[in-house]
């Protein structure tokens, strides 16, 4: 029922995740980012408690891989779901259960990873990788690329309906978070989304650690 690729930028420790689905709000349950610890995808049949376990995890100074089995050892149901988790240096890490559903796929690449189930075709995770890794820019417009990449090549075997995209820097609320809940085109929708809010993004930021200073964007009343 989802794609998604999990990333940190090298250059500024931001970290990050895009996500679709067939399914509504996806973003809202499978997408978890914390600053200065990592990102993880919790997806196929979701259990959203799990990205705040392996996030506390990571925070605790556990690799990605010892997080992924520290939290995965014993646990019931384990099987039915699939989970990507990138740590503060980088490194990734993929769990996908015996019970993931239709066709799925994973990659890892250089400080990301991707994953998918119910997908057109198993090659979908490797290609948003590749997007992911010869894109420039903000960690943003890379990962967007990463999504519309997986779509490009093939994305879920049905249509999707949702998508977001998730980015924490350096403050305990995220820098980005963007959702496209229920639409016929969730990913392009993201695409807009994103391209609308990029500009105003740091005096977001701004606007929450020193108002006195931040400008004003011309909605009726803020002058």
């Amino acid at each position: 029922m989802t794609f998604s690729l999990i990333a940190r930028c090298a250059k500024t420790g931001q970290f990050g995740m895009v996500i679709s689905s067939s399914s509504p709000a996806v973003a809202a349950r499978c997408a978890h980012v914390r600053a200065g610890v990592g990102a993880v995808a919790s997806q196929n049949i979701t259990d959203p408690a799990l990205g705040p376990l392996l996030l506390d995890a990571l925070a605790k100074g556990k690799s990605a891989d010892q997080a992924l089995i520290h939290i995965t050892k014993d646990r019931q149901h384990i099987d039915y779901r699939q989970l990507l988790v990138i740590d503060a240096a980088g490194n990734t890490a993929i769990h996908s259960g015996t019970q993931v559903l239709g066709i799925w796929g994973e990659a890892q690449g250089k400080d990301c990873a991707a994953g998918g189930n119910l997908l057109a075709n198993a090659t979908i995770p490797a290609a948003m990788i590749t997007a992911f890794e010869t894109a420039k820019g903000h960690l943003g417009g890379r990962l967007m690329a990463a999504l519309t990449a997986g779509q490009a090549a093939g994305g879920e075997a049905g249509p999707v309906h949702s998508a977001g995209m998730k980015i924490a820097d350096t403050l305990d609320w995220p820098l980005v978070d963007l959702r496209i809940d229920w639409s016929g085109t969730p990913i392009q929708d993201l695409e807009i989304a994103w391209k609308i809010y990029r500009p105003q993004m740091a005096a977001y930021v701004q606007r929450a650690q020193d108002p006195t200073q931040a400008p004003s964007y011309g909605v009726p009343g803020d002058e």
